[in-house]
């Protein structure tokens, strides 16, 4: 069976909540994010993924990342990975969208991304690393990590320019597979908060 790739964002955060572009900040989860972390876990836990024993796990070293990926239950599996950090926001990290706007009312990040941070391209390039580690063996993986990354994680796997992420948003504590169709890389599931309805 080809591999796959299993992604976990993280749960909901203050800034997640407020909209701030959270790239390196360490910023914990919230109360609700804690909850959502662990309803996953107790999805992942269940039929159909029974705790996904084959599954090697990567997670983000940022603590909001890994304490989602330790109250899934996955922490004793994990390897931290710096590959799947969040986008490197800048000048425009802990602002939102409106508040860039404000000087900026034409800005894009897919298009015209952030100043003195990473550019959409090293995103990419982190993003296509992690493709060619899933796709390097015989066993699906389980990734715990950020929705920009992440976004731009299943734009490539698709084989889509990295500004494709734009058209595939992500929620907090959302689980998405990245799979294959006939022999080509696609969408297995995508943005799917059904554990967060109980």
């Amino acid at each position: 069976m080809a591999p796959r790739i299993l992604l976990a964002r993280h749960g909901q955060t203050e800034w997640s909540l407020l909209g701030r572009h959270t790239g390196r900040t360490d910023i914990p989860l919230l109360e609700e994010g804690r909850r959502g972390a662990k309803l996953l876990g107790e999805r992942l836990h269940r039929s159909p993924w029974s705790g996904l024993e084959s599954v090697e796990v990567r997670t983000s070293p940022l603590v909001r990342a890994s304490e989602t990926c330790a109250l899934a239950g996955f922490a004793e599996r994990a390897t931290e990975w710096d590959a799947l950090m969040e986008w490197d926001y800048g000048a425009y990290e802990g602002l939102t969208a409106g508040a860039i706007w404000a000087d900026r009312p034409d800005w894009f990040l897919w298009r015209d991304g952030v100043p003195e941070g990473e550019t959409l391209a090293e995103l990419g390039a982190r993003a296509d690393e992690v493709v060619e580690w899933a796709r390097s063996a015989d066993r699906d993986v389980l990734v715990f990590a950020h929705g920009h990354i992440l976004r731009v994680l299943g734009a490539r796997w698709l084989g889509m320019d990295p500004s494709f992420a734009a058209r595939i948003r992500l929620d907090p504590t959302s689980l998405s597979v990245l799979g294959w169709a006939y022999g080509e890389p696609a969408l297995d599931r995508w943005n799917d908060t059904g554990h967060m309805e109980l």
